[in-house]
């Protein structure tokens, strides 16, 4: 069966798109965030900047980890999504997506964004 999708380079341009302004700042959430990015914001509200690389085999990347260090928020709280936003107050929400796996903080802990990806894969 022959496949479908986009070419490599209308992903890489639509990818370069999504987070090129929309997507500078990052939010944890303790639940989906539902279609606003505004539901189940966690405790710790501060929004960490994200320096994206550029688009490349349909797949970006940031080139920085983003970190929130010395947790002062509820505790323990389960971090289980992220939200990406324009600025890092108010601004446009731009997407969100779920960790791999949930993590949950306490007082004092770190969290580091050690691996985001987003990619926009062959269809088959």
């Amino acid at each position: 069966m022959p496949s479908y999708g986009l070419s490599a380079t209308v992903a890489d341009s639509a990818l370069d798109d999504m987070v090129g302004t929309n997507a500078n700042d990052v939010q944890m959430h303790t639940g989906a965030p539902g279609a606003a990015g505004t539901a189940n914001v966690s405790s710790v509200t501060t929004r960490e900047a994200v320096t994206w690389g550029s688009a490349s085999g349909r797949s970006v990347a940031p080139s920085n980890e983003p970190q929130w260090t010395n947790w002062a928020g509820t505790a323990p709280e389960t971090v289980t999504g992220l939200s990406f936003w324009s600025a890092s107050t108010s601004g446009t929400f731009g997407f969100s997506m779920p960790l791999d796996s949930s993590v949950t903080m306490h007082i004092g802990d770190s969290l580091t964004l050690t691996s985001i990806e987003i990619s926009i894969p062959l269809a088959s």
